[in-house]
């Protein structure tokens, strides 16, 4: 990889990881498990900095819908039916789902302001998502560090092409974002 942007990724790196995980990042996390295997960042760090983005914006999501509820969520439309999944979710299996929310494709984002508007207490909730912020986090980078394990095992010495895997990890990322967002944007028969 080019020395600049070597350098751009050991400087920025980790600031970048806890400011995308806060808003969501998966893929953001598993490009920096690779840099981490091709030796970019550690995959420690990587995990701290995602861990703590998580949490940040998921206490942050919480605090709001413990504050503003239903107003919040009643201002975009388009969040009414991933909000109505989250709280049947919730109602139904509550810790679990407190749990496990980060996991769950289509109510991740919504899933903090749903459980802070149901009134779930504030140190219950942080507990949990502490928690499951840790699990999420070590798993998803661990997922990008063996990635690049696996492909620098295929292919031998990557050093050539990893600028071309790294961007094609952020390529699909950004195209998931894309089609989950014309997905919304849809109107649904």
């Amino acid at each position: 990889m080019d020395q600049t942007l070597a350098d751009l990724i050991a400087t920025w790196g980790y600031p970048a990881i806890f400011v995308l995980t806060f808003f969501e990042g998966e893929m953001a996390v598993i490009a920096a498990g690779f840099a981490a295997s091709r030796g970019y960042l550690t995959i420690e760090g990587v995990a701290l900095a995602a861990f703590l983005g998580t949490l940040a914006g998921d206490q942050l999501y919480f605090h709001l819908g413990r504050r503003y509820g239903g107003r919040l969520l009643g201002r975009f439309p388009r969040f009414a039916g991933p909000a109505a999944r989250a709280a049947a979710l919730l109602h139904r299996y509550s810790t679990w789902y407190i749990l496990a929310f980060r996991f769950v494709y289509g109510i991740r984002t919504v899933s903090p302001f749903v459980i802070g508007a149901a009134g779930i207490g504030r140190l219950r909730f942080a507990i949990l998502n502490a928690l499951s912020a840790a699990i999420w986090a070590v798993a998803v980078a661990a997922a990008g560090y063996v990635f690049g394990a696996a492909v620098e095992l295929l292919i031998g010495d990557i050093k050539r092409i990893e600028i071309y895997v790294l961007g094609a990890i952020l390529a699909a990322g950004a195209i998931g974002i894309a089609i989950a967002h014309i997905r919304r944007r849809r109107p649904r028969p």
